[in-house]
């Protein structure tokens, strides 16, 4: 049984689809006028005028020609109106989208637009959250550093406005090796993939974008000069790291982690703990030699406790010595890993005993560092070795 509303419902239906009809017409002011009809076009009521019965009726014909041909929506729907909609699903087509579809994303392009923030604002807020996943100090420093040079560049952009090719265009202009490039790819890549989990942005745009192909094979090394120079640039705080990544082939973030207490002096060992989730080869626990030229770089600096590692300014320390002693532009990937593993291999000539120390297979080893350096050379570099001049600590570096 039908409720009083939808009764009345189905009246005023019937009503609006009832015929239209005319009616004859009796104004003072327009005594030409003698018919008129009604009826609704574009959900308004209109009225025409005629001064013949004829014209009347040929109207009312043809206006109820197009009511019953197309229908009540057809006959009040504007012209333009069809138009538009026509014209839109002929570009629509090819995508094998609908109006509504195309409605629908860009009525959620507009609400993330208003509800969007600027790019310093989304960097900052991930760095925040970020902070109480309780990620380590090494890995907020990058993310900070790296998302830096991107809240810069796109200041006061919203990042519901920023494009694939806008993502694109920044890393070209950041003028870094294409590892590096990744590297800024993924940073960007999280902090709109957080952007779209709050809901500032509809997609994340960096999936628009490709990696760089990175070279393979191939590593590169500081020359001897090149590291002599760095940790003689370095500020006393980063000697350690320079020191270990030099000559005991610690990765960065396992060097970022280690504690003075990790450093067993008495056995002459740096002790490297297993990092859960990662990769394989890095969940092992190990233990480094401690080179008779890296005890006296490390000896200075010995601590009870504490961090080997500057862990708040970390980034601006290294990259102002890295300028001091030029190699800002040219600094290869893992170079001082690298370095470490081709000046042993050279000189101790010893794949199984340099695949324990860091961490990979003899074939690993053998694949990337054989023949990288002449034993000569090799022989030198293992005699960087720190001299006292006051409290200044400089290396000695020994000629050809």
């Amino acid at each position: 049984m039908k409720t009083d509303t939808e009764t009345d419902n189905l009246v005023r239906k019937h009503r609006r689809r009832r015929e239209i009809k005319f009616r004859k017409y009796n104004d003072p002011n327009r005594p030409n006028l003698k018919f008129v009809v009604g009826y609704r076009e574009a959900g308004k009521r209109k009225r025409s005028f005629f001064e013949t019965k004829d014209a009347a009726k040929s109207f009312v014909s043809f206006k109820n020609a197009e009511l019953k041909q197309n229908g009540v929506e057809h006959a009040e729907f504007p012209t333009s109106l069809r138009l538009m909609a026509q014209e839109a699903m002929e570009k629509l087509r090819p995508f094998k989208k609908s109006i509504t579809d195309a409605v629908d994303h860009y009525v959620a392009h507009l609400e993330a637009n208003k509800r969007s923030c600027t790019a310093q604002q989304l960097v900052s807020e991930l760095l925040k959250a970020k902070a109480k996943d309780d990620l380590s100090d090494r890995h907020l420093n990058t993310l900070e550093s790296r998302l830096g040079y991107f809240a810069r560049h796109f200041d006061g952009r919203l990042v519901a406005e920023i494009t694939a090719a806008d993502i694109d265009d920044w890393l070209r202009s950041l003028g870094v090796g294409p590892v590096t490039r990744n590297h800024y790819r993924t940073a960007a890549y999280s902090a709109f993939k957080f952007a779209v989990k709050r809901r500032y942005a509809t997609a994340n745009p960096v999936e628009e974008t490709d990696k760089v192909k990175e070279p393979s094979g191939e590593i590169g090394i500081l020359t001897i000069n090149q590291t002599a120079n760095l940790i003689e640039s370095a500020p006393s705080e980063l000697v350690p790291y320079i020191a270990i990544g030099a000559f005991a082939g610690l990765r960065p973030s396992e060097i970022m982690r280690l504690e003075w207490s990790d450093i067993l002096f008495d056995s002459d060992l740096i002790r490297v703990e297993a990092l859960k989730g990662t990769r394989k080869h890095t969940r092992r626990r190990r233990f480094v030699k401690i080179l008779p030229n890296l005890r006296e770089w490390l000896l200075p600096f010995r601590k009870v406790k504490s961090s080997v590692a500057p862990q708040d300014n970390f980034r601006e320390l290294f990259d102002a010595a890295r300028e001091t002693a030029g190699v800002l532009d040219e600094w290869p990937e893992n170079a001082l890993r690298h370095g470490y593993g081709s000046y042993h291999l050279a000189h101790f000539k010893d794949e199984k005993a340099l695949a324990l120390e860091m961490g990979n297979s003899p074939d690993v080893i053998f694949a990337r560092y054989r023949e990288r350096v002449t034993p000569g050379d090799a022989a030198r570099y293992w005699k960087i070795r720190p001299q006292t001049r006051g409290k200044k600590i400089v290396p000695l570096v020994v000629a050809r």
